[in-house]
Order: structure tokens, then C-alpha cells, then sequence
């Protein structure tokens, strides 16, 4: 997941792995217990999960995402500068009249929706650190990442020792970590100490200074995930085959917050791919690698602007380009440990296609087994039945036309394509859920998750806005959850975004 978010970032994969590594470093020559290094191993690479939630948002005010939060860490994100580097960026990506109105409205709200940005990052944060096993008391330390020392971040007034000690280093290793590699220790001690007694604290920052080529080190040769678990008996436990699937359906929910179009898309394609597998024999091993690989088949998106995957018109063949590295992405992230290299070269042949006219590869048939050809099937499927920026989704009639279609044309497996078809045909008509939900909120919640406002959502079930508004209260209560985020997430969990036939 950190390599996926280094990619969000704007960042090369392991930025936040080096910057762990640094810290932990940092957190030796503090002379921190064990227990707290342990847990230092998991703020830095989880602690940066929430900024995905934003995506669409920060698209819409500022053109690509990605490097929007890249060229944040050359800015100690004092109140007035940050909102000089928000003005600045405001409408990139458009006509002079909209890096005005943005603009405008940025200076109007004194950037109120930004701040919320934040803070749903902390809270979507510590959301999927829960589900992935972490303690109440880890999770409560993530909603201090935008604290400052000074107390000019959020939450406001949190200042100094009131902010968690591992949140000070890593404040500080994951900034030193990136002007490092650009400019060595040097200027990675020379932004740390500008920033010292303001964004960073002042006894880690000294620690940080007086220990600099020792904590750099060998960062350039060093086997950065290797130094860190072999250095901590803690971290050694293998997990269990369901616990790697559990953890794997969190992964599927996680980067599907990407874009409201995707919300529930790789959980409803696993289904559908286990199905599929089944149906057309696979043995018990491959079906569960198929299921694992459709799960975190999409995380490469996460390293492509929403500028793109949010794009009302037809992509640029740029910008094409650019969608179709999310395979390599895929693969690469998931490059690792010998059992994710192997979901990620499977999942990496999602969008391949028997004629060759998919990607990233260009591969064709004789190259593709029938894992890939049911994971290429059940993918084209779940998508034709979602919206898309583009195009607005399609009915299972017509989605099944057009799949046996590209069938017939050579691009899909005939087989695969009628095991996707027949494992469809048996999910259920609508989405049950828990909570205590009742059938009308389920279908706030299904429209809240794919993006639509209150005043859409109560055009297209005919009911008033301020219904709609009690319905939302009542649904963040039951799920107890408090942002949109968050409930998206709840509901991709429960499996609640199943689409009706």
C-alpha cells in the first residue's frame, strides 16, 4: 500500500519505506523502547493511505492531484504560505476565468475545504489501519499528521508534546527523506533546521542534525523493507492465507476511493472472477489467485492523476498513455515478496487482450492462460455495468451484448466471457446491508458513494433535499462513521454498492 501512495504522492516507489527507515534510524538515536520502534514501522507507511480519499477534489481545484501534493513538501505549510501555494496552483489545468473563480473561492472560504480535505485523510487513515489490524491507540496518533509544533495545524491548537512523539519523527523523516534524494544530506539538514520550532520539533530536529550522515548512511544501497523487518523480531509473523485475503478485500475497498466511478469495482469484480473460475474449472489454488490478483488489480491507479480518470471528454492519446501505465504500476507495487509478485503479475494482465490490442504488454492469446482471460472478462463486465466519467453506465442486457461482442471480435475468451455471464446472473438483485440500515438509506448510500450530491441524489429517487439529509445523518450514525470518505469506505467493506439488475 505505501508503494501505491508513494506514486500518489508524486513521489518513486519507497519514498515512504526510506523515510520509515530513516525515522526508525532517528528513533534508535532517541533511544525509543522497542515496542514504540515496532509501531514506528507502520505510521510512515500507512500514515499518507487518506490523502487517495481526496483525489477528485484536489483534481477539481488544481488541476493533476499528484503533483499538487509532490510540490507540497518545498513548503513548510504555515497558514498564509499554504494558502499562497493553494491560490497559486488553483484552476492549473484550465482558462483564465477559472484560476480566478477558484481562486476567489479559495480566499472566500479561507480554504475551509481543503482544511476538511485533511482531516477526512486522518480519518480515512486510521479507517483502513483499523481494518488492517491496528490498535485503537495506533489509529488515535493518525488523526495528528497535519499537526504542527506550533500549533498552526490541525487539529487546531494541538501543539508541541501534545502531538505523539512517533508523529514528530516521522514529520520529519518523511520531508528529509525527499530533499535528501534531490539534494543530499545537506539540504535535507538545511530544510529540517528552517523548520525547526515551527513544523518540526525542536529535540527531534537537533537529534536529526547532529546524527545526519549516520541516518542517511547507506540509503542508496540499503534493502530498505529488509533492513527494517530483519532488524525487528516484531515484524517477521507471515500471514495467514486468510488473513492475506482480509487484508487484501481492505486493499480492493481502499483504492477504489480513488474516483467516485470506481467505488466498489474491485471487490464486485473478485466476485465475479471467483465465480467465473469456478464455473470454468480451475483448481482451488488458482481460483484464489485470481481472486487475490482481481482485488488489487486497480492499485496502480493510484499513480494517475484524477484529472484523467475523472475527465468528462474523450482522453488526449497523452493522457492515454498515461491511464494505461496503471497496469505497470499494478505490477511494480506489487513486485515484493515472492507470494504478491505472483497476484501482481496476474493482475498486471487485466486490460491484455487475446488479439493484442490491449496493455501495458501488448500481449495475445498464446500468452494469456485462463486466469488472466477470466480476470480480462470479469473486469470489462463490472465496468460496462458502472458510470464513467466518459460514458454512463450500461444495463446488464446491454452489458452482456457488448462483452459477447468484444468476444466475437476476438479481443476476450469466449469461455471466460460466458463464466462471467453465468456467475452474474447468480449475484443478488440488490444490496442487503448491516447497520440496520434500511432499504432507502442503502440507496443514499449507493448514490453518496458514486459521487453524487445531495440535490442529485434526491432528483433521482424524488424526494427532498433536506430527506436526503436526514437520510445521510441517520446513515453516518448507524455506520458510525462522520465524512463522506468514510462511508464510502463502510459501504465497499458490507458490500453494499452491488449494482441492481
Amino acid at each position: 500500500m505505501s508503494f501505491a501512495v508513494d506514486l500518489g504522492l508524486g513521489q518513486p516507489i519507497e519514498h515512504l519505506a526510506r523515510s520509515c527507515l530513516i525515522a526508525s534510524r532517528l528513533a534508535k538515536r532517541m533511544a525509543l523502547p522497542a515496542e514504540q520502534r515496532s509501531s514506528l514501522f507502520y505510521l510512515p507507511l500507512l500514515g499518507c493511505v487518506g490523502c487517495i480519499a481526496d483525489s477528485r477534489d484536489a483534481a477539481r481545484w488544481f488541476g493533476d492531484d499528484i503533483a499538487y501534493r509532490a510540490d507540497v513538501y518545498d513548503l513548510d505549510m504555515k497558514p498564509l504560505p499554504f494558502l499562497g501555494y493553494l491560490l497559486r496552483r488553483a484552476g492549473q489545468d484550465g482558462s483564465a476565468v477559472k484560476r480566478v473563480g477558484l481562486g476567489a473561492a479559495l480566499l472566500a472560504t479561507g480554504a475551509r475545504g481543503v482544511e476538511e480535505s485533511l482531516r477526512t485523510h486522518c480519518k480515512v487513515t486510521a479507517q483502513v489501519a483499523a481494518r488492517l489490524g491496528m490498535s485503537p491507540s495506533f489509529c488515535d496518533q493518525l488523526t495528528y499528521l497535519f499537526a504542527r509544533w506550533d500549533g498552526k495545524g490541525i487539529p487546531k491548537g494541538v501543539a508541541g508534546e501534545q502531538i505523539p512523539l512517533l508523529v514528530r519523527l516521522w514529520h520529519v523523516s518523511d520531508v528529509a527523506e525527499v530533499h535528501h534524494r534531490l539534494g543530499g544530506a545537506a539540504a535535507a539538514t538545511e530544510v529540517v533546521t528552517q523548520r525547526r520550532g515551527t513544523q518540526f520539533a525542536p529535540d527531534v530536529v537537533d537529534t536529526f542534525v547532529a546524527h545526519a550522515d549516520e541516518l542517511f548512511g547507506d540509503m542508496a544501497e540499503a534493502p530498505i523493507l529488509d533492513e527494517l523487518i530483519l532488524g525487528d523480531p516484531s515484524l517477521r509473523p507471515e500471514l495467514s492465507n486468510s488473513e492475506l485475503d482480509d487484508a487484501l478485500s481492505v486493499v480492493a475497498d481502499y483504492v477504489d476511493l480513488k474516483s467516485p466511478q470506481f467505488s466498489g469495482h474491485s471487490r464486485a469484480v473478485a466476485d465475479l472472477a471467483d465465480g467465473a473460475a469456478r464455473i470454468v474449472g480451475l483448481s482451488g489454488d488458482q481460483r484464489r489467485l485470481v481472486r487475490r490478483a482481481a482485488s488489487a488489480h486497480a492499485i496502480g491507479r493510484l499513480g494517475v492523476s484524477n484529472a484523467i480518470w475523472d475527465k468528462p471528454g474523450p482522453l488526449t492519446q497523452a493522457e492515454k498513455e498515461r491511464a494505461r501505465m496503471h497496469t505497470y504500476y499494478t505490477e511494480r507495487v506489487l513486485s515484493g515478496p515472492t507470494v504478491l509478485a505472483e497476484i501482481g503479475a496476474l493482475a498486471a494482465l487485466t486490460h491484455e487482450r487475446l488479439d493484442g490490442s490491449g496493455y501495458h504488454r501488448g500481449l495475445t492469446g498464446s500468452s494469456l492462460g485462463m486466469p488472466a482471460r477470466v480476470l480480462a472478462a470479469a473486469d470489462v463486465y463490472q465496468g460496462l455495468l458502472e458510470p464513467r466519467a466518459q460514458r454512463d453506465p450500461l444495463g446488464r442486457p446491454a452489458a452482456a451484448a457488448e462483452l459477447q461482442s468484444r468476444a466475437r471480435d476476438g479481443a476476450l475468451d469466449s469461455t471466460a466471457v460466458d463464466a462471467v455471464l453465468t456467475a452474474s446472473g447468480g449475484r443478488p438483485a440488490g444490496p442487503v446491508g448491516p447497520a440496520g440500515l434500511t432499504p432507502r438509506e442503502l440507496e443514499v448510500l449507493a448514490l453518496l458513494a458514486r459521487g453524487s450530491t445531495n440535490r442529485q441524489i434526491a432528483r433521482q429517487l424524488s424526494i427532498s433535499p433536506k430527506t436526503v439529509g436526514n437520510h445521510v445523518e441517520r446513515i453516518y450514525a448507524k455506520a458510525d462513521v462522520n465524512c463522506r470518505a468514510s462511508a464510502i469506505l463502510f459501504a465497499m467493506q458490507h458490500g453494499l454498492l452491488s449494482l441492481p439488475d
